[in-house]
């Protein structure tokens, strides 16, 4: 790919691009190189068209290598993991660990030749003067024809504000920050959050001879990992090709029902809406238990409602009990950054962070911006909107050299 510096007008003289030398990049700029970027980037090249990805940390799939817990294993079988153009290796288990689905990242950026540009950390990105100029915390600017912003759903962690946290004496951590359970060893643990990633962590807990517990603030649809030895996803995807999701929905409960239960007994209430309709419409991820439930049933893990306050040595719920403790994890979750780098767009919400228009149509802005892995649909959709980008920027190509 060949650069050349360019000096591009801005609309403003306050304007922080103005009369700044810029790297002209005649291909697409992608801002991210996890999984969602790297699939654009291998479908653009196979489409013969290069492109410069700008990635923050110092490695592909910051958030798999550097950000995730060392028992997390994929939880959908990895046929439905894959991206574009290149399946998981024959010997891989049904559910590969993190290290084998970085492993197979790794292995995907070396067969399409992709080589980010690491330590670029985006700190904005505008439209001015018919093209995108993007500059990054370390001063370099770039300018592109098109921009394919692949930061993803789970760019930033989210930190909720709870009463008296700043008070409390005990360890308090991300998810983000914990890998395992050692050093817990018989502490009293708090794990806020429900999600997959705070179930699983209860679990990881436990192994370790912590003492659990965890808060269940809404209302959460946990279905089996597998129903009758088959992958409740799986069948969930094959079932909907079939019939109305409200049908759907009726077979995962049943299923559930007779696999793990009625879970409203343990504290964790169901949604009245059906676990395909929910993620439908609000992109609320059903949990698929790990054998968190089991532990749970067992009395290893305490559950609690949610929190009201917390104090120096312990916790008060909404329901009135304190129960004290030795540390906390946030198992809140991560949340999309661009409203904070991508400027006067009308393609995101600056609300969530994710493109306005609804699945499957959040894939294309406009004046060449994209967005991929913004699905909420996993690598599955991070897949179709890859392979939808590169071949409206490959149609934006031809119209040029016509």
């Amino acid at each position: 790919m060949k650069f050349s510096t360019m000096e591009a007008e801005a609309k403003s003289a306050h304007d922080p691009y103005s009369k700044r030398a810029a790297v002209w990049i005649p291909s697409p700029i992608i801002v991210g190189a996890g999984p969602s970027g790297l699939a654009a980037a291998a479908c653009l090249k196979l489409r013969g068209i290069p492109s410069l990805i700008l990635e923050r940390e110092t490695c592909i799939a910051s958030l798999w290598q550097l950000k995730t817990y060392d028992r997390l294993k994929l939880h959908i079988p990895k046929r439905y993991c894959e991206l574009p153009f290149m399946p998981f290796p024959p010997d891989f288990p049904t559910y590969p660990s993190r290290r084998q689905f970085v492993e197979y990242l790794e292995s995907y950026a070396a067969a399409f030749g992709i080589r980010p540009a690491f330590g670029q950390a985006v700190a904005s990105a505008a439209r001015i003067g018919g093209h995108w100029r993007v500059r990054t915390a370390a001063g370099a600017e770039y300018a592109c024809p098109w921009l394919v912003v692949a930061t993803g759903e789970n760019a930033e962690e989210v930190v909720p504000e709870i009463e008296g946290m700043a008070v409390f004496g005990g360890d308090v951590a991300h998810t983000s920050g914990y890998r395992s359970g050692e050093g817990y060893d018989g502490k009293r643990v708090l794990v806020v959050g429900c999600g997959n990633s705070g179930m699983e962590v209860a679990l990881d807990l436990c192994n370790y001879n912590a003492k659990p517990s965890l808060v269940v603030r809404d209302k959460v649809h946990i279905l089996p990992k597998e129903i009758l030895g088959a992958s409740t996803f799986g069948l969930s995807m094959w079932l909907v090709r079939l019939l109305p999701v409200c049908l759907v929905d009726r077979v995962l409960l049943a299923g559930s029902w007779l696999t793990i239960g009625n879970t409203d007994r343990l504290g964790i209430q169901r949604p009245k809406i059906g676990p395909i309709e929910l993620k439908t419409k609000f992109g609320k991820t059903p949990v698929l238990d790990v054998g968190t439930l089991h532990k749970i049933k067992n009395g290893y893990i305490k559950v609690f409602p949610g929190i009201k306050r917390v104090r120096s040595d312990c916790v008060e719920f909404v329901d009135g009990r304190i129960e004290k403790f030795d540390a906390i994890i946030l198992a809140t979750g991560y949340k999309s950054n661009v409203p904070s780098w991508l400027k006067d767009n009308k393609m995101f919400s600056k609300k969530d962070g994710l493109p306005k228009c609804p699945f499957p149509n959040g894939w294309k802005g406009e004046h060449g911006l994209y967005a991929v892995g913004f699905t909420q649909r996993g690598l599955l959709g991070a897949a179709m909107d890859a392979k939808n980008i590169a071949k409206d920027i490959q149609k934006c190509c031809k119209r040029s050299f016509n």
